[in-house]
């Protein structure tokens, strides 16, 4: 038989791009957190323990995590605040935020929102599709199951609530939890969310203007200026304040530049115990920095603020910083001299709406 000439063989297939254990494709400065390592047999049986304890807790499908959460809520907190196991994630997010129950309440109606309902934010979602997490092997095919379930996700949701519709942050939300369930399972978790099941509700991040950004910021500049007053006399003297360097961690909960395995642990928390988890970290984060922040001009600090050292980003680190910094009273109390000088945030939403209406 006549051997092909080399340039008729057939084409060598493509090697696959590698991807970390949560699916982000491999760059050789990644992280270490990122790359394959290999875990010793202690590793394995206390990841193994951890998971059967959690089985337990949560019960087949989640019948017995109410039960086991009235009996036992500081075992329940420990043990979130650990890292919940990622094989059990999806179910155990939707069981903490309340979004099993609305999705058991409301079937056929996250179809009815997909296939028959049009969306006037349709070409903004399109346009950004391919901007959230576009290292993940799950979303970077064009036009593929990942961008089609999240430009479902999306659609769904600024049909819903077509006062908040779409605004480019909630792409990296819904995205993150795509990665976790079902597109029907994370729309639910989504209006979850914004509508308030268990914690107070989030829509107002998103509305025109991001009204609710705007008081988050202001709290936690006051609260940076209490906590941390070296760091927050250097930022008067440099004119930073935190919607040039925050304003991510709240639309995004931290999933849109920072680490995954970061974000994820944040995310554990945030959905049991609400937005004060995001305050905790970004003090943690800068008061972990405090003395190279001090040192910095503006320029500097700028970039600093928006690409943070890699041991800074340490859960095991961070994370036990953040839960022993006690923000909630002295953020109720923002809110209420925020609220005194700009309204309820229930006014400042009608206005917003009556603006554009």
């Amino acid at each position: 038989m006549e051997r092909k000439r080399l340039d008729e063989q057939e084409p060598l297939p493509v090697p696959l791009p590698k991807a970390d254990r949560f699916g982000f494709v491999k760059h050789e400065t990644n992280s270490p957190d990122g790359l394959a390592k290999s875990k010793s047999a202690a590793e394995y049986e206390r990841e193994e323990r951890q998971i059967r304890k959690w089985r337990k807790m949560i019960g087949v499908g989640g019948s017995d995590w109410k039960h086991y959460v009235r009996r036992k809520p500081h075992v329940v907190k420990r043990r979130i605040r650990k890292g919940i196991p990622d094989c059990l994630r999806g179910l155990v997010w939707q069981l903490i935020s309340g979004s099993r129950d609305l999705l058991l309440m409301n079937p056929g109606v996250y179809e009815q929102l997909v296939i028959y309902e049009t969306s006037a934010s349709e070409l903004d979602i399109i346009r950004d599709i391919s901007r959230t997490f576009p290292s993940h092997v799950f979303f970077q095919q064009r036009h593929g199951p990942g961008q089609r379930s999240l430009y479902n996700v999306l659609k769904a949701y600024s049909v819903y609530d077509r006062d908040v519709g779409y605004v480019q942050g909630m792409g990296f939300v819904a995205g993150l939890l795509l990665l976790y369930m079902s597109e029907e399972d994370a729309f639910w978790l989504l209006v979850a969310l914004l509508k308030g099941a268990v914690h107070a509700p989030m829509e107002g991040m998103y509305l025109v203007g991001l009204p609710l950004v705007q008081q988050y910021l202001f709290q936690l500049d006051q609260l940076v200026k209490e906590h941390l007053p070296k760091l927050g006399e250097h930022f008067a003297q440099e004119m930073i304040n935190p919607s040039m360097y925050a304003s991510q961690w709240f639309i995004t909960v931290f999933s849109y530049s920072f680490p995954f395995h970061l974000a994820l642990r944040i995310w554990d928390v945030f959905l049991s115990e609400g937005i004060k988890i995001v305050f905790k970290v970004g003090l943690a984060l800068l008061k972990y920095c405090l003395d190279d922040l001090v040192k910095l001009p503006f320029e500097k600090l700028i970039h600093a603020l928006r690409n943070f050292p890699e041991d800074a980003m340490n859960p095991d680190i961070l994370l036990p910083m953040a839960y022993s910094i006690k923000v909630s009273k002295r953020l109720e109390e923002l809110k209420d001299e925020y609220e005194k000088q700009h309204g309820k945030l229930s006014e400042r939403v009608k206005q917003r709406l009556l603006q554009t209406s």
